[in-house]
């Protein structure tokens, strides 16, 4: 193939026509299985202490695997990862380590070193790395500290050990090429970043997951899978689904060991195993010295070389593999000739991919970040299984499972079987149906029909729910996430070059069951105000929006009803859409339609002043108690988002479906609704200024979002150095306070974790910075300043006696956003916060992280440290222009 940027995509169109299975294999295994919901088979649905980290070594996994540094085929049957022994610590390194959701004063935390530095969608090329102290792991004192400390005190971290003092830490780094389909090339190199030579044990590990001990038919081959020895630096694979491989090594080992993938049950449960050669054995092997816990016959289900290098100061020792398809693999003794070459190349084409991806202008650093949140997204992948019904009723070769369990249990139609986006394969290794929903913007820029089938697959009928609910995740599916799902359809597919109309309509279909789940069991009263509870927003009301409330107090949420309004707008510009080419869509655009305006006006129109607080200037939650109303006066997002609910129709669009503008135009007249001042439908040619040829929908009046305009521009109160507050900053010294069924409940400015247990307390929304919260903020402004131009122009930042248009405004956010990730004049990166001195060094200088969250005045990095999901939304922000 030529080197061209060309070539990626063609493997990108063979993978998408079927033609070749380009992404068969890639980094899809979970760097967390231990602790998680659909591992549990407690009696108490206690996740984090049925199956925690010091089980996972010793403990066969039913619905997945877990490995550092890892690659695996899109079903996970056969499994490559790295294991390594620094002679010191306790365990083998198998698995990155991090603290449970009890374990950590924020709640679960990954405790590690490692980034994605590299990725081709199609996984032609990755590369990764992984920092690896020389002394022993501090596992106890991370735990010990972290537990010690409470929700008012900084997570302690590794960096904070000391255990990286005089650089005594291995640099490793793993890299996978592949030929061919089935053909992958891997690199492991260590480097002794150290003053003194050392010693690593490095275990390249290859192992089948499990299926064989369930005696569940649906998900086993017809017979046990097999790794053999077959010479010196060689073993074959053998599954009779996956077919036969070859694993072959370039440098012969110290030795092979073999066991199998089953439970220790002697360990964990003093019950003698059912095999001598267990999950563990490696680590009894290499660190504990039991010979006789690896199978002497050399095969097994689980195997690996064993290589001892004595590494000397800034010395790199690199290890060469390749796992092939054994009918494909051809002369192995040739497979490794022209070694560097094939390296040199696989590096050649993905730069030549993100040529054609990256915005040349962009500085080097600039370049290197936003590869960076690419490599992340795609990392984040993972295969993810988990069928609710078999969990519920688990399986026949196993204990009962409890009677009792009470976990999704709605859900037993979903089938989750798929290589699915994840927020963060350590700290959420499980879906979030809205997180997944904007992963997918950025995911457009490089394999756009990923994109499309991730947006597709959560609407398949073994996802959705019969009643139309989309499942939020695994610890309670029933929860609601807010519905941006067909805002993410209509994006995606906007911003793809060729317009697919059939994944616009297969989506438009089932947001319809979506939609009218919505409507008939999140608007109580049926009056076009809604709830919804927490709503992504985990603490950010006074108390926990998804518990019932007492008797006779109803909350009704600025969010949630500016959030329908919001789906409501996308349904209708998806509805224009595709009735410009069929004109049956023109009778839902206009329910649509109608339906935007009956929520914009309900919102104002209901008790005194509905959810607007025209003092205030604000949009608050309204709590209603035995009659009497009154409005949360938290300015937090929840009243941001009706600025949101904005969208913007073309004349000509418009005028080309007659149906559609009669209709609308009765709706219009019938409802007075260009006759108010206030009212959400605007006219461009009825205001002076503004684009003729369009028509505004908006939740918020002129003077209603110029007037939220002047709390969101204002450093003292949403506007941080770095994009936009979750909570406004006059709550530092103004908390909101409500005393309800005999408790006192506040919200303050809290700008980096948590210091409650509301939702765990391993988010916070009370005050950080959120990347989607302000992608969508940034998108709403840019199609105002499209409708009123220079019409409208703002004092930003407030104080500062500088009027712009709000497109200036949409552009420096961005900026501030970017700003997180980029050096300042000291050569630190704010993301870094604390930590920056040793960011400063050469090997770390250039390494990004992509926060959950950041710190609502300085920047620091919070949260989940990989959440390049919809943090990686800084991508579409670098140079990009959206559509």
């Amino acid at each position: 193939m030529p080197n061209s940027p060309d070539l990626e995509r063609i493997r990108l169109a063979q993978s998408d026509s079927r033609e070749e299975n380009w992404q068969r294999w890639g980094p899809y295994l979970s760097e967390r299985q231990w602790g998680t919901v659909r591992e549990d088979y407690s009696s108490d649905g206690d996740a984090w202490n049925y199956l925690p980290h010091d089980h996972a070594r010793s403990r066969a996994y039913r619905w997945g695997e877990d490995g550092l540094l890892g690659f695996t085929d899109r079903q996970c049957r056969l499994c490559f990862g790295l294991a390594l022994w620094n002679g010191n610590d306790a365990i083998l390194k198998e698995r990155l380590y991090g603290l449970s959701g009890h374990g950590g004063n924020h709640g679960e935390d990954v405790k590690e070193l490692y980034y994605y530095l590299d990725a081709t969608p199609t996984s032609s090329y990755v590369k990764s790395l992984y920092k690896y102290p020389q002394a022993a792991f501090p596992y106890s004192e991370l735990n010990q500290e972290n537990n010690f400390r409470d929700k008012k005190s900084p997570e302690y971290e590794l960096l904070d050990t000391g255990v990286f003092g005089e650089d005594r830490y291995w640099d490793i780094t793993a890299e996978y090429s592949k030929t061919s389909a089935n053909d992958i090339h891997i690199k492991v190199s260590a480097t002794n970043c150290g003053p003194d030579s050392a010693t690593l044990h490095f275990l390249p590990h290859l192992w089948y997951r499990n299926t064989w001990s369930w005696h569940c038919e649906w998900d086993q081959p017809v017979a046990k899978p097999v790794l053999r020895q077959t010479n010196a630096a060689q073993l074959s694979a053998e599954h009779e689904v996956l077919g036969d491989y070859v694993f072959q090594a370039a440098e012969e080992p110290t030795e092979w060991l073999f066991t199998e993938n089953e439970t220790n049950t002697q360990r964990l449960f003093n019950n003698a195993s059912d095999t001598p050669y267990v999950k563990d054995a490696f680590h009894r092997y290499i660190v504990n010295g039991d010979e006789e816990a690896v199978n002497p016959e050399k095969t097994g289900t689980k195997a690996s070389a064993h290589y001892i290098a004595e590494i000397a100061p800034g010395e790199t020792r690199t290890w060469y593999f390749r796992l092939a398809d054994t009918a494909e693999a051809g002369d192995l003794d040739a497979s490794f000739d022209d070694i560097d070459q094939l390296w040199q190349t696989a590096v050649e084409h993905a730069d030549s991919f993100y040529s054609s991806v990256i915005n040349p202008d962009l500085s080097t650093d600039d370049q290197s970040i936003q590869r960076q949140a690419y490599a992340g997204l795609l990392h984040t992948k993972q295969f993810y299984h988990y069928s609710v019904r078999d969990w519920i009723a688990g399986d026949s070769a196993q204990p009962d499972a409890p009677a009792h369990r009470n976990r999704n249990t709605e859900w037993t139609h979903l089938y989750n079987r798929a290589i699915v986006s994840m927020p963060d394969k350590w700290e959420y290794p499980w879906y979030a149906a809205w997180d997944t929903a904007f992963h997918m913007l950025p995911f457009t820029e490089i394999d756009p029909q990923f994109a499309k089938d991730q947006l597709v697959l959560f609407l398949r009928e073994w996802y959705m729910h019969p009643n139309g609910q989309i499942p939020a995740y695994e610890w309670d599916f029933s929860d609601v996430n807010p519905p941006v799902h067909a805002w993410a359809v209509w994006r995606v597919y906007q911003l793809t070059g060729a317009k697919d109309r059939t994944f616009l309509a297969e989506c438009f279909h089932k947001l319809m069951l979506n939609f009218t789940w919505w409507v008939n069991r999140k608007d109580p009263e049926g009056k076009n105000v809604f709830a919804g509870g927490f709503l992504g927003l985990d603490n950010i009301g006074a108390f926990d929006r998804s518990k019932p409330l007492p008797d006779g107090t109803e909350l009704v949420q600025a969010d949630g009803t500016a959030w329908m309004a919001f789906y409501a707008g996308t349904m209708l510009s998806i509805a224009l859409e595709l009735a410009s080419e069929d004109i049956a869509y023109e009778g839902v655009a206009s329910k649509f339609l109608e339906h935007f305006v009956h929520i914009s006006e309900a919102a104002h129109d209901m008790g005194q002043g509905g959810l607007w607080h025209e003092e205030d200037g604000f949009y608050y939650d309204l709590l209603r108690v035995n009659g009497k109303e009154m409005p949360m006066a938290i300015r937090s997002l929840v009243g941001l988002l009706p600025i949101c609910s904005v969208e913007l129709l073309s004349k000509d669009v418009i005028d080309k479906l007659p149906l559609f503008k009669r209709r609308m135009e009765w709706f219009a007249e019938h409802n007075q609704i260009f006759e108010r001042g206030d009212s959400s439908m605007i006219h461009g040619s009825a205001a002076e200024g503004t684009a003729d040829d369009t028509l505004l929908l908006s939740m918020a009046s002129r003077d209603r979002l110029e007037r939220v305009l002047q709390l969101l521009l204002d450093s003292d109160n949403f506007l941080s150095p770095y994009g936009i507050r979750s909570l406004s900053k006059y709550h530092e010294e103004h908390p909101f306070q409500i005393e309800m069924d005999g408790a006192v409940h506040s919200v303050a400015y809290t700008p980096a974790e948590s210091d409650n247990y509301l939702f765990g307390g391993n988010s916070n929304w009370r005050g950080p910075v959120w990347f989607p919260m302000n992608f969508l903020i940034i998108e709403a402004l840019e199609k105002y300043h499209r409708f009123y131009g220079d019409s409208l122009q703002v004092e930003y930042p407030k104080g500062s006696g500088t009027q712009v248009t709000l497109d200036v405004v949409a552009s420096d956010l961005s900026q501030r956003l970017v700003a997180l990730f980029q050096q300042d004049d000291q050569g630190d990166r704010p993301i870094h916060g604390d930590h920056a001195e040793i960011y400063r060094r050469p090997e770390f200088r250039d390494l990004a992280l992509f926060y959950e969250y950041f710190h609502g005045d300085n920047g620091r990095g919070v949260g989940a440290s990989h959440q390049t999901g919809w943090t990686g939304l800084v991508a579409n922000l670098m140079g990009q222009k959206r559509k």
